[in-house]
């Protein structure tokens, strides 16, 4: 493993830069079932492939895993790409802007380099270990706030497919308890940005019941760059086997995490 992560931030940034050039001049196009109400569009796959692409040709001797073509090259070696080519697909296809580009690079199932690139909104976002959280060459901190009802929560989207009814009970549990204890929750439909925000101190914090490397690899890495605490639902530092992903103002997490605790109880008692 290399001992620089930042000396792969540049691939990482040159992949983003090819991948958010394909999203903002494409159109959707056919759009693949993936289950119920999942779906994948053209630019999905024609971005995954070209991200996979590049990083093969800069980096050959790591794996890359992508969301809709799973995993590619040498899978037993101590890194790995993780890549969302298109994290928001619903509101791409419907012409919303609120969506982004997530690579990731994990060292022993720790995200150590990310990039997150919004393209409909001009900002892309970089980290990678021990070097900062970065908006293009501005460095970003994550949010100071200290109380919970002084706070903007965002929250993962409700679940769909197989166990969604089940699933989204305990979300909307969730939402309840947020409600009644922060000052406005938000689900923006992509936890690319939700991440980013917190990074960047635009949200105190998010809460994504659900972890999959994809989604929070690059997003983790630039929130903990930028001070921010990245969890689990029961307050122990976040890992690829973590159940959900909670990231915050360091002074929320304890509250957050019990918050999340009462509902998970308010959810198994009904």
């Amino acid at each position: 493993m290399t001992d620089a992560p930042a000396a792969l931030l540049p691939a990482a940034l040159k992949a983003a830069e090819i991948a958010s050039e394909l999203v903002r001049t494409r159109v959707p196009g056919l759009l693949t079932a993936k289950g119920d109400r999942d779906m994948a569009s053209e630019v999905d796959y024609a971005v995954e492939r070209a991200v996979r692409d590049y990083l093969k040709e800069r980096t050959p001797d790591i794996a890359v895993l992508g969301e809709e073509e799973g995993i590619s090259g040498d899978a037993t070696g101590e890194l790995l790409w993780a890549v969302d080519p298109v994290d928001g697909t619903a509101n791409f296809v419907r012409n919303i802007p609120l969506c982004g580009i997530s690579i990731g690079l994990i060292a022993r199932g720790r995200p150590i380099v990310g990039v997150i690139d919004l393209p409909f909104l001009g900002a892309r976002y970089h980290a990678a270990q021990h070097i900062g959280a970065h908006l293009g060459d501005r460095r970003i901190r994550a949010s100071m706030t200290t109380d919970l009802k002084d706070a903007i929560v965002a929250i993962g989207d409700y679940a769909v497919g197989e166990g969604a009814e089940a699933e989204n009970r305990r979300r909307i549990a969730l939402t309840e308890h947020l409600a009644a204890n922060v000052q406005r929750v938000r689900m923006l439909g992509t936890v690319a940005i939700d991440l980013a925000w917190v990074a960047e101190g635009k949200l105190d914090a998010s809460i994504t019941l659900s972890n999959k490397p994809w989604d929070m690899a690059a997003g983790i890495v630039i929130a903990r760059e930028a001070g921010a605490n990245v969890i689990d639902q029961d307050g122990t530092d976040h890992t690829f086997n973590s159940s959900a992903t909670i990231a915050a103002a360091p002074a929320l997490t304890r509250d957050l995490a019990a918050l999340l605790h009462d509902a998970n109880q308010r959810f198994t008692a009904d």
